[in-house]
């Protein structure tokens, strides 16, 4: 099943995709949908409401305003070998807020204090249910499904101290979307699929989700030992090798240029780069 929060008459809503047309759930976004409870997934496919064909969607992130998001660093050696980092023992977490949080087609905006607007296509997953000291082997039951997203990064402030945060949420920069994918689409298993982020048609990263240093259940293991998780909660799980900073010499996002991140099987998000007056 795929399900997408869409913007519909001033509004968002939940919406589930059947064949060209998007079914119109009663929950506000899909977010709202996961914390109804565990039968989640049944009330969305036998929910029947107004259509909307796909063609006319217009998507807000795919969770507007999660409880948390998490994201990973250093998760492919590609990405820890361009960066001149070390590969680390546990995984590197640092956070966003949810004004970072961008639709799938949305304007990047290019911040006015920064020129140094780097790229991060990255698999993100979204958590089904709360979990709390889960053990690696039942992990994947807490995740809901699978999405697109781009960790869009601001170099210098990223920089500017030992911690990510002050680089990882500008606002209006970080694509989620167009729809989650539910896991059972991926017979419960950790996904394995190529990731692809473009730059005005230029191919910049290519890998595949198999490649991550920790991958899905390993996260939400760690995770939920520091943290409950809740549903909504939204996770990327890391870039790899590509970005503009690690290159010789170093490129940046420049005003109209377009970003496309791929995932196979989940989709894609396109985004025009705009500066911060006119995004």
């Amino acid at each position: 099943m795929r399900l997408a929060t869409l913007r519909v008459r001033g509004e968002t809503r939940a919406a589930r995709l059947d064949g060209d047309e998007y079914v119109l759930l009663p929950n506000p976004d899909v977010g709202a949908l996961l914390a109804t409870g565990p039968q989640w997934q049944q009330e969305a496919t036998q929910q029947s409401g107004e259509r909307l064909a796909v063609i006319d969607a217009v998507y807000a992130p795919v969770v507007p305003h999660p409880n948390k998001i998490i994201c990973l660093g250093l998760n492919y050696a590609t990405h820890i070998a361009e960066m001149g980092r070390d590969t680390p023992q546990y995984p590197t977490l640092f956070a966003k807020y949810d004004a970072a949080l961008i639709g799938a087609y949305d304007a990047v905006t290019l911040p006015s204090v920064s020129d140094r607007v780097d790229w991060e296509a990255e698999l993100g997953f979204v958590i089904g249910r709360p979990a709390r000291h889960i053990g690696k082997a039942d992990a994947l039951g807490y995740v809901a499904g699978y999405t697109v997203a781009n960790d869009v990064t601001i170099r210098d402030y990223q920089r500017r101290t030992r911690e990510f945060l002050a680089g990882k949420t500008f606002e209006a920069t970080t694509p989620v979307g167009p729809v989650l994918v539910t896991a059972d689409e991926f017979g419960d298993a950790e996904p394995d699929l190529e990731i692809r982020c473009e730059v005005d048609g230029e191919v910049m990263q290519r890998s595949r989700t198999s490649d991550l240093l920790f991958g899905i259940a390993d996260i939400v293991s760690y995770v939920s030992d520091i943290i409950t998780l809740l549903p909504g909660d939204l996770i990327l799980t890391g870039t790899p090798g590509g970005v503009g900073d690690g290159r010789d010499p170093k490129v940046y996002l420049k005003q109209g240029q377009t970003l496309r991140t791929v995932i196979e099987g989940l989709g894609e998000t396109s985004n025009i780069c705009l500066p911060e007056k006119d995004a």
